[in-house]
This record gives structure tokens, sequence and C-alpha cells, in this order.
């Protein structure tokens, strides 16, 4: 059985992006009871040197459009970065699920070699597709995606495995 490359995608981020909404409703929720203010519960980091709640929701969803994108080829779609609220994070990661839902596997599949061009900050790197989603994506988007969860973890707000991992 052969492994599309759509189908290591897209449903990953399609899934791990509901259940980061499903772990921010709970902070949302439990906030109050906790005296902590939607600013606070957004502006929280697990380290002074480490991008805040909010940071971290706006890296997981642009690693999960930009992969997708890459991924068929096409444009990255570009968010501003400028949600301050839960309502405004609620509303990107519904604009990267739309867009990630909009890719169709027959733009993704049989890509696996073809080279995929990243200009980071100091370098460039340039990977095949399957190398990228395999070892740059899906890592990075993990990476943001625990450390949103932990951040609120860190809060006392009571959210564990069963919700990092829900599935509708």
């Amino acid at each position: 059985m052969t492994i599309e490359l759509h189908d290591i995608a897209a449903p990953v981020f399609t899934a791990r992006l509901k259940s980061l909404v499903h772990v921010l409703k709970i902070g949302e929720a439990e906030g109050p009871a906790r005296n902590l203010s939607e600013d606070a519960i957004l502006g929280a980091r697990l380290a002074p040197d480490m991008f805040d709640l909010k940071r971290q929701v706006q890296i997981a969803t642009d690693h999960a459009k930009g992969a997708m994108a890459r991924l068929a080829g096409l444009d990255v779609p570009s968010f501003p970065d400028t949600e301050q609220t839960f309502a405004e994070l609620y509303a990107r990661i519904e604009k990267t699920l739309a867009f990630v839902a909009s890719v169709p596997a027959t733009a993704v599949n049989g890509r696996e070699e073809t080279i995929v061009t990243l200009k980071l900050r100091q370098e460039t790197m340039e990977l095949k597709a399957v190398d990228y989603l395999q070892g740059f994506a899906i890592p990075n988007f993990y990476f943001h995606l625990t450390t949103a969860y932990d951040i609120l973890r860190h809060l006392g707000m009571p959210v564990g495995k069963r919700d990092f991992l829900w599935r509708e």
C-alpha cells in the first residue's frame, strides 16, 4: 500500500488544528476561574525568550498552510499576524482549515521529489517535498502546537493528553 503525500499532510494538519481550537476553548473558558484575563492567557509564554501563546498559534497555522501550498506548488497565503483575541485566533485557524481543505490531493500527490525552496532568515533550504514535509513542516507544526498546549497547561488549565489528541 502506498501512502500519498496529501494523505500524510492534510489529515494531520486538519485534526491537530481542530484539537488546538479545543484546548484554546478550554483555556478561554477556564481563565476567569483562575483570575486570568484573555490578554494574560494569550500573552503567556514558557520562557522569556519564547513566543507567547498567540504567536505559537499563528506560527502553527503558518506551517500548516505553508506546507500545503508548497507541496501543491501554490503561493503561500499571507495572513497578517494581528490576532489579539481568542475569537481572532479561532478565525485564523478556520481560514487555515479552509485552505488546507481547498488543496486537492491531485495537486500534491506525485510531487514527492519536487524541490521545495524555503527562504529562512539566514539561509535558503532546498528539500525534496517529502523530506520538507516529514523533516521540517510537520515537526515545526508540532513544536508550536505542543508549545501552545504547554503554555495552557503551565497556566493551570485542565488540559491533558486526551485534549491534545482530541478528535471531533
